[in-house]
């Protein structure tokens, strides 16, 4: 894999790129780093796809936006923008991964940039509010909340950010070895105008003041709430504490989403299956984007 720049949205994001062929785009989420993506990229190399996994605007080395601002829809907008940058065309495909997901989902509703998508642990907006806006969908996600406080920063900043080391041990399933991956994500986010940038993506997306209001519902349904496009790949961990997802909640996604989608738990997974189970992953996907799912 190589290292590679290019700037959108005024914007220089560093990437990483492995293979030829047809654009892969995979995003990682926080406090993670394109690094989720170190099985899958070769996977998709293989299967004759140009993957290329950049670092979010804020986290280092891509640089911060000159505006200042962390919005979904300005996520959703990267996206997009890149896809032009790096020459994509109407084979693309897209993944997208913990708080990339939103933007995936946004993004994917453009068909003509986008053939495919993969979202990985987090549902579609219509399933995701209702689950998250419960006694136990606040306090699975309590760091959102606590992302809120004037406090954050030097809590998350301690011990060499030893919050992170606390975030992969809660969202990962029992036995899994985050050493690379916290390697990773803490260079990019050890810079204090980086780990801001971070915890920007929270306060922007789950403010105090307006989370769950019809407003917020409103503003995040006009970014990432309609159906995508074409089909999507929705895969979740058994032992992910973020949702419970029955076979019920797989039907009711799957309901919402284009055909020949495809909503799959994959057993022993905890948040991070890219890394914690590559292999059943790399399967899924594959099979996926070749249309056997």
């Amino acid at each position: 894999m190589t290292v590679k720049r290019t700037t959108v949205n005024a914007i220089e994001f560093a990437y990483l790129e492995q293979g030829d062929g047809p654009l892969a785009l995979l995003m990682h989420g926080f406090p993670m780093s394109p690094a989720t993506y170190r099985h899958l990229m070769p996977a998709l190399a293989a299967a004759g796809y140009r993957a290329v996994a950049p670092y979010l605007r804020g986290f280092a080395p891509s640089t911060l936006p000159p505006d200042g601002s962390f919005a979904i829809a300005d996520l959703v907008s990267d996206i997009n923008g890149l896809h032009e940058a790096l020459g994509g065309d109407g084979d693309a495909v897209l993944v997208g991964h913990d708080f990339s997901a939103p933007a995936v989902w946004g993004a994917a509703q453009d068909g003509e940039r986008w053939s495919r998508a993969v979202v990985c642990d987090v549902p579609p907006l219509p399933v995701f509010g209702p689950m998250v806006l419960t006694p136990r969908g606040t306090d699975a996600l309590s760091h959102f909340w606590f992302f809120q406080t004037a406090v954050a920063e030097q809590v998350v900043a301690a011990d060499d950010l030893g919050y992170l080391d606390w975030i992969y041990r809660k969202f990962t399933a029992d036995g899994f070895d985050a050493t690379e991956d916290l390697k990773h994500a803490k260079d990019a986010l050890r810079a204090p105008e980086n780990l801001a940038a971070a915890l920007a993506l929270y306060r922007t997306a789950f403010p105090p003041d307006r989370f769950g209001t019809p407003e917020w519902v409103q503003e995040h349904a006009a970014v990432w709430g309609a159906p995508p496009s074409r089909p999507v790949l929705n895969l979740f961990g058994s032992e992910d504490p973020s949702f419970v997802i029955t076979e019920a909640v797989l039907a009711d996604i799957v309901a919402g989403l284009p055909a020949g989608s495809h909503a799959e738990v994959v057993r022993g997974a905890g948040h991070l299956g890219l890394v914690e189970r590559p292999a059943e992953v790399n399967r899924l996907v594959l099979r996926f984007l070749a249309g056997e799912l």
